[in-house]
């Protein structure tokens, strides 16, 4: 088992900073959540620094909480009523997404807003080069990623409630504009590389010509896949999601093919063929095809933004650790990624014209 699976798969105990009043909540789930009965079990899953995920264990079934964390939240961050909201509209139509049992925005019930989910019992994949696995394998898992994204992208979000889930216009200048100011909001040094990228990504941002549901952190630790079968059971963590430009989120899946092997989803410069996993070009063809795209752009501006975006979205990891309020274990080593982060979005951005 690689690190990351070690430390980031499965539960732990409840640390004292996390604490639920698990008898108001079991309360309130007796109200709120379809043939709930307790007593119940917590404990926390090890991943995800963002919004706090508790296991939930009765004697008949096993749940899932996600709630915001304790303490000041920059504006628009960690909004889980967004997550359930997306998640409830989908369940329906049969995209694998986690049962919605029903959310919580009374702060006052446990501390913050929460919402409780079914868990999705399956196998969590953290290592892209997919160790002890068949190359049949591996393709099966790459190709359930690709068409279950194509999937996503190709649901009508009109037709299931989600019309103003977003904003009109340009999803990247949108983008752009809301991680610089998050970056700027959690700043805790200045970065020169994040400095020039703020000046150069809203003059060079491509044009739309697609709008789609938009996951947000597309990756393969944010998905559950069947135990036996090549697929999808669960989308998880949308926390990050909108309707804007399907290609972010395909640019941030193609991300895995130019990010070095380090035990989670990079695998540059493996051996794509022997390992059986689709080379970037087969995977666009794959995704293309089952969007019915003729190709796509230039990667490079995507990759850019893409690694700007995660260094915003770091530098507020890195800032909660400053303020107290970060929620995982791992939240250090992740904040020191921000300098490298920058540096890589930097050096895209010079394959993609900037000087």
């Amino acid at each position: 088992m690689t690190d990351a699976a070690t430390s980031m798969v499965g539960t732990m105990p409840v640390p004292d900073k996390d604490r639920l009043d698990e008898a108001r909540l079991a309360e309130w789930m007796g109200a709120n959540v379809e043939s709930f009965a307790g007593p119940i079990t917590l404990s926390r899953f090890k991943g995800g620094q963002s919004n706090p995920t508790y296991r939930i264990d009765t004697p008949a079934q096993s749940y899932v909480l996600r709630r915001q964390p304790f303490g000041n939240l920059l504006p628009s961050a960690h909004a889980v009523d967004r997550e359930y909201r997306v998640q409830a509209a989908l369940f329906p139509t049969g995209f694998p997404v986690a049962r919605p049992y029903g959310l919580c925005t009374d702060r006052d019930m446990i501390g913050s807003m929460f919402y409780i989910m079914g868990l999705a019992d399956g196998r969590n994949l953290w290592d892209g080069s997919l160790p002890g696995y068949t190359p049949e394998q591996r393709r099966g898992v790459y190709h359930a990623m690709i068409d279950t994204l194509a999937d996503l992208h190709n649901t009508d979000h009109e037709a299931v409630g989600l019309a103003d889930y977003g904003k009109p216009g340009n999803y990247f200048e949108r983008q752009v504009g809301r991680w610089t100011k998050q970056y700027r909001a959690s700043e805790t040094e200045t970065i020169a590389e994040v400095d020039r990228l703020i000046e150069w990504l809203p003059s060079t941002v491509p044009q739309q010509d697609r709008v789609s549901i938009v996951h947000g952190d597309y990756r393969i630790d944010n998905m559950i896949f069947h135990a036996l079968e090549d697929r999808v059971i669960a989308v998880l963590d949308w926390e990050l999601s909108t309707l804007g430009d399907p290609l972010a989120d395909f640019s941030y899946l193609l991300m895995n093919w130019v990010t070095e092997p380090e035990g989670r989803s990079g695998i540059k410069g493996l051996d794509h063929g022997a390992l059986g996993i689709p080379t970037l070009e087969e995977a666009v063809e794959r995704y293309c095809a089952r969007t019915g795209r003729a190709g796509v752009p230039d990667l490079n501006w995507y990759f850019s933004y893409n690694l700007f975006r995660l260094t915003g979205i770091v530098q507020g990891i890195k800032k909660r650790i400053v303020d107290g309020t970060a929620s995982s274990p791992q939240a250090e080593a992740t904040a020191a990624r921000v300098p490298g982060l920058a540096a890589a979005s930097w050096h895209f951005a010079q394959l993609a014209g900037a000087k």
